[in-house]
């Protein structure tokens, strides 16, 4: 896990330098370039992988927004042999944006329901 962790870690500082540059299309470019892996992860894969994103968000310096959080996620899990999405969604009235990932059309890392709440604006 710990390993895990710390992989996870280095993601969120590489999203974070695309997201502080102001260059989303640059992120989203290498989030929707990393290719899934051969190799075939066990079930509960999906859920220490999860984990440990959130696990290196809490030691983070600063705030882990859901963008940067689900962008990660997204990578390690690919990276792993499990085939992730990340999800863009908005909401009208309140405007209001949120990113989650989904794995085979479940969301694995934030609420199951959050996709009843916005609108999905896109998928990676």
């Amino acid at each position: 896990m710990f390993m895990l962790a710390c992989r996870a870690y280095l993601l969120l500082i590489c999203i974070d330098h695309y997201l502080v540059g102001g260059d989303f299309s640059l992120m989203y470019e290498r989030v929707r370039r990393v290719r899934l892996c051969k190799r075939a992860e066990s079930p509960e894969a999906t859920e220490a992988i999860c984990r440990a994103v959130d696990i290196a968000s809490v030691w983070y310096w600063k705030q882990v927004p859901c963008l940067q959080r689900s962008a990660a996620a997204t990578c390690l899990l690919r990276r792993h042999g499990i085939a992730a999405q990340l999800v863009i969604g908005a909401q009208c009235m309140p405007f209001r944006a949120h990113a989650w990932v989904e794995v085979e059309g479940k969301i694995v890392n934030d609420k199951p329901y959050i996709s009843e709440l916005y609108a999905v604006l896109d998928r990676c």
